[in-house]
Parts: structure tokens; C-alpha cells; sequence
């Protein structure tokens, strides 16, 4: 019983990491524009200006405050924790 417990735990660590047949994800380089068609909910009609005002930068978009949003004359809401 031992030799054969020995037998698969060997077959096991030698046959290296099973197969994966699952998609891997991956990653695509997003732009702002189509960012926020994604999310929806009436943002996307703000899409042109939110662009012109980060840059088309995602990460200045996503650093943006609330309150720089409603400057821009872009409706939010300011939920709390």
C-alpha cells in the first residue's frame, strides 16, 4: 500500500502542473472614451470633455475627485462609505 501511495505522489510531483483548458485573461490598453461607453448609465454623453480634460490619460481619470467632476459640469454623486 505504501509503494503504491509512493508510486502516484512521484507521478504527481514529476509530471509537472496540470493543463489548463480556462482562457487566460488578459490585459488591453483601454483609452477613457471607450472606458466610459463600457460603464454606461449616461456618463458616455460626458466621454469628449472628461477626455479633454485628463488627456485621454486613464489613471488621471480614475485620480480625478468628485468635486474637479462637477466643475467640469459633469452630474455625480458623492456617496459615503
Amino acid at each position: 500500500m505504501a509503494l503504491a501511495c509512493a508510486t502516484h505522489a512521484r507521478r504527481f510531483l514529476l509530471a509537472g502542473p496540470a493543463r489548463s483548458f480556462h482562457a487566460q485573461p488578459y490585459q488591453a490598453k483601454v483609452g477613457v472614451v471607450e472606458f466610459l461607453n463600457g460603464v454606461g448609465k449616461g456618463v458616455e454623453a460626458h466621454a469628449a470633455k472628461l477626455e479633454e480634460a485628463v488627456g485621454g490619460d486613464m489613471q488621471r481619470l480614475l485620480e480625478a475627485r468628485t468635486l474637479r467632476l462637477k466643475k467640469l459640469g459633469i452630474p455625480c454623486k458623492h456617496v459615503m462609505p
